[in-house]
């Protein structure tokens, strides 16, 4: 009552993240090139997938990174405001229910342990946890695992970015063989951690990898 909750965006009482802003978020609508989710003008493979298509079945996103999503994503990850995974969450099962993705069983994409303690969450398992209560499946939090620290993403080309996590994630839990992944993560950019994810995956065979991210950038 004292200090009630304030939304990131336009700052009105009520929520950490109100229905007017949410429905601000521009969403990612077909046609979408089938593999790795970019717009384009036909369903076609975009001339990435067609010269190098990333190691994983497929990849979606929500919405793009811009604006009140990108302002709220940051709040989400560097203010502590883990109740932002709730309405989140929310859009990204919403979008679930509207296009579902071949999936048994939900993985978030993992934080190397020194930033995880530096953080004190995972963005991706908050978001995991909300996206698998509300579509009805399981989370595994603990099968992938970052073994290596990476340089940070944000200001790498996208060979950089490849090569910067290149067998950084191990997965040892042999009971996603033959099982349908649902990578999660918050922001999509190359696709060079979703496809470093999905080869660790197919490793100790699983069926098929799919990614799922909250916000998309436009720019790759």
């Amino acid at each position: 009552m004292l200090f009630p909750p304030r939304c990131v965006s336009c700052r009105e009482r009520g929520s950490l993240l109100c229905a007017k802003c949410r429905d601000e978020f521009e969403l990612v609508e077909p046609p979408l090139c089938p593999h790795c989710g970019r717009p384009m003008v036909s369903d076609r493979l975009c001339p990435l997938c067609q010269r190098e298509p990333l190691q994983i079945d497929g990849i979606r996103s929500v919405a793009y990174f811009d604006g009140t999503l990108r302002e709220a994503i940051h709040h989400f990850k560097y203010y502590n405001l883990q109740d932002l995974a709730i309405p989140l969450g929310k859009s990204t099962s919403d979008y679930w229910k509207k296009s579902p993705l071949p999936a048994e069983i939900i993985v978030p994409v993992p934080l190397h342990i020194d930033r995880l303690r530096e953080r004190g969450y995972n963005q991706a398992t908050l978001l995991a946890r909300e996206l698998g209560k509300s579509i009805g499946l399981p989370v595994s939090e603990n099968s992938l695992v970052r073994v290596r620290a990476t340089r940070p993403q944000v200001d790498l080309k996208a060979q950089e970015r490849k090569e910067n996590v290149r067998d950084a994630f191990r997965c040892s839990n042999m009971g996603l063989m033959e099982k349908r992944v649902l990578l999660i993560d918050d922001v999509y950019t190359t696709g060079a951690t979703l496809e470093a994810c999905s080869i660790a995956l197919r490793q100790v065979g699983a069926r098929s990898v799919w990614a799922l991210t909250l916000a998309r950038a436009r720019s790759w």
